[in-house]
């Protein structure tokens, strides 16, 4: 048996996902692992492959 271990996002989930504050979409920042919503000027970490939408872990901008 081999263990997979993912770490990459899938893209396509993206297309599902919308910003749980403002309602809005999302944009994926492939090098800080985050998806970016401009409206909430929030970013929600990706960890292990596996975006967490909650905004008590999510990222203000700067």
């Amino acid at each position: 048996m081999t263990d997979i271990t993912v770490t990459e996002f899938d893209r396509h989930m993206l297309e599902a996902l919308i910003c749980p504050r403002s309602q809005t979409t999302l944009k994926y920042d492939a090098e800080r692992q985050e998806l970016i919503s401009a409206a909430a000027n929030l970013a929600y970490p990706i960890r292990n492959g596996i975006p967490v939408m909650l905004v008590d872990e999510a990222r203000v901008l700067d």
